[in-house]
């Protein structure tokens, strides 16, 4: 007899366009993620506004993406090196 946890396969995160998701949605993530990550901006702490827009940049450079995750059901963002890190540890 299998567990239903023996059958369990990790799948890798799936990148989500930020045009698919509304522009409430994606200012909730970027918050989340700026309140999660606690960065250390040097020796001037950015205001959550800075850091909101720096976070924006990088989202429209694609240097963060938006992941959504199969296994936990959650979406989040992650640098691009996570990404990349979290997609080839489960090939």
């Amino acid at each position: 007899m299998t567990s239903k946890t023996d059958d369990f396969k990790e799948e890798p995160p799936i990148e989500v366009p930020m045009d698919k998701l509304s522009e409430d949605v994606v200012k909730a993530l970027i918050e989340e993620f700026i309140l999660r990550e606690g960065t250390d901006y040097g020796e001037i702490e950015a205001s959550l506004e800075k850091k909101k827009e720096q976070v924006t940049k990088q989202l429209e450079n694609d240097d963060i993406k938006i992941v959504f995750d199969p296994n936990t059901e959650t979406v989040t963002l992650m640098t691009v090196n996570q990404f990349a890190k979290a997609t080839r540890a489960l090939k």
